[in-house]
């Protein structure tokens, strides 16, 4: 049976990447339930409307290239 041998300063490091972790969380400004609605609106609004011009765009070139092959 092995035992894994740590450095003594490794599990300290642990232990301050988990309270700094910590600290930086309780400086986060979470948004409010109506900004994140909002975003999460605008989101949706946004990827609809990118993936209408790539659906007109990609239509597009296969009536294209029907035409040229299919002449």
């Amino acid at each position: 049976m092995r035992r894994q041998v740590t450095a003594k300063g490794q599990e300290k490091r642990r232990f301050k990447f988990v309270g700094e972790t910590i600290s930086e969380l309780r400086k986060v400004v979470w948004p409010t339930r109506q900004e994140a609605t909002y975003l999460t609106t605008l989101v949706i609004i946004a990827t609809v409307a990118v993936a209408l011009v790539l659906y007109l765009i990609d239509f597009g070139f296969a009536e294209l290239m029907n035409v040229i092959l299919l002449r």
